[in-house]
């Protein structure tokens, strides 16, 4: 089981208005950009910024990271075998599948399998 990349999570109240200063930071323009819910995504370098309101970020807010991996199937394996928590998911999400994981020591990831298409 590998993660084949990992994202640090950037909550936002305006997605438009926060991009201008990651493109500076990372020299990169969003590779992915999309709604989910009453959120807007764009990963840019090594961020996911994750925009909305108060109200629609603090269900997503204790979520520390995401990781991209090749098998969702993998990390639910994983999570059983270490008496980790799904605290979300297997769902059909955009960009493919995912699941959140509280794992021992109190680490929450989010885990995307993409699509071939993403």
């Amino acid at each position: 089981m590998t993660v084949l990349a990992t994202y640090a999570r950037v909550y936002v109240d305006d997605l438009d208005t926060a991009l201008p200063t990651f493109v500076e930071l990372t020299g990169e323009q969003p590779n992915l950009r999309f709604p989910y819910r009453d959120l807007e995504l764009a990963s840019i370098g090594s961020y996911l910024l994750i925009a909305g309101t108060d109200e629609a970020l603090a269900p997503y807010r204790d979520t520390h990271a995401t990781a991209i991996v090749a098998s969702v199937e993998e990390i639910l394996d994983l999570a059983e075998r270490t008496g980790a928590t799904i605290t979300d998911g297997p769902n059909e999400v955009p960009t493919g599948r995912n699941l959140t994981v509280r794992h021992p020591g109190g680490a929450i990831i989010e885990y995307v399998q993409f699509t071939a298409t993403t």
